[in-house]
């Protein structure tokens, strides 16, 4: 098999093009000559990617607080700053300033949550009997969640409800979501805040809450977030080429319209883990996709006047 095929089977994220440039930049065979793309992998050999010391991409890491008590903690989480560790963040995460801010024993413990694109409330227990609190209310939905997006096109009706059921693709990326008539029933509602040309700023209301639901449920209905990476026009084709590519480039940014997708956890309802008390918490819509609706609706207006 061809070396490159070879990194293919073993990573299959990649695509043939990533895997390429992968030998070309740290393949190494056992003796420590270079390797090439179309060198072939034989039985017993082996074969070393050598690659650069690890740069942690960077991240906003201000975490500001919108309530605190003795019970929990609600921050807005800024977007581009992952919530939990992973192959590519460890300091810029959540949970490492958290830990950094209130020591390692201390650190609130993460009740649920966010994708790293995904700015807004991020629900922390103070203690493990209120984290389980916190934790079971988001089970039981019995928390009620608030986001606003900013979609493509413009939507026809001021409020109304998506039931669409999903479930994982049978082939492709593994982190998908798609609608499958098959998959468990999940619901959205939603109400329009604001229209501009071509475009939506609108407020969901998830009664359930399955991974990717909002995103999913949007590009079903013809309304995909601004930005998306996995569920726009291009499906996910601009994920791919972020990885190709390590990165975003300025021309996949125009297509898709932001760099992130503009979506924003604006509010929860809930009682308070403490002391059962109704408790409504809300993060304004982060300054990005303040600027983005802003930027809309000035092209809406040029357009007109052009017209």
């Amino acid at each position: 098999m061809r070396l490159d095929l070879f990194i293919q089977t073993r990573i299959p994220r990649l695509s043939r093009t990533r895997a390429q440039r992968i030998v070309k930049a740290c393949g190494y065979r056992e003796d420590g000559v270079k390797s090439r793309a179309s060198d072939l992998v034989r039985t017993g050999e082996t074969v070393y990617l050598v690659r650069p010391n690890f740069e942690e991409p960077s991240a906003e890491r201000e975490l500001p607080i919108v309530y605190e008590d003795e019970a929990m903690l609600a921050i807005d989480k800024p977007p581009g700053l992952p919530v939990h560790p992973s192959a590519s963040y460890h300091r810029n995460t959540v949970s490492y300033i958290l830990q950094e801010r209130y020591g390692y024993d201390a650190a609130p413990r993460i009740a649920h949550r966010l994708d790293r694109e995904t700015s807004g409330l991020l629900l922390c227990a103070r203690t493990l009997t209120h984290e389980r609190l916190l934790k079971a209310a988001f089970e039981n939905r019995n928390m009620q969640k608030t986001y606003l997006s900013i979609v493509r096109g413009e939507m026809r009706d001021d409020a109304g409800t998506i039931a669409l059921s999903m479930a994982r693709p049978e082939r492709g990326l593994h982190i998908l979501m798609e609608v499958r008539a098959s998959g468990l029933a999940e619901v959205t509602d939603y109400q329009v805040r604001a229209r501009v040309a071509g475009y939506t700023l609108v407020e969901l209301f998830p009664r359930t809450g399955r991974q990717h639901q909002l995103r999913v449920h949007l590009a079903a209905i013809g309304h995909s977030i601004v930005g998306d990476k996995l569920y726009g026009p291009e499906r996910e084709q601009p994920f791919l080429e972020v990885i190709d590519n390590g990165g975003l480039t300025p021309a996949l940014i125009e297509r898709l319209g932001h760099p992130r997708h503009a979506l924003h956890a604006h509010r929860l309802t809930f009682a308070h883990p403490l002391t059962g008390s109704e408790l409504t918490l809300e993060a304004p819509l982060s300054p990005d996709l303040v600027r983005l609706w802003e930027a809309l609706g000035k092209q809406a207006v040029a357009a007109r006047a052009h017209d």
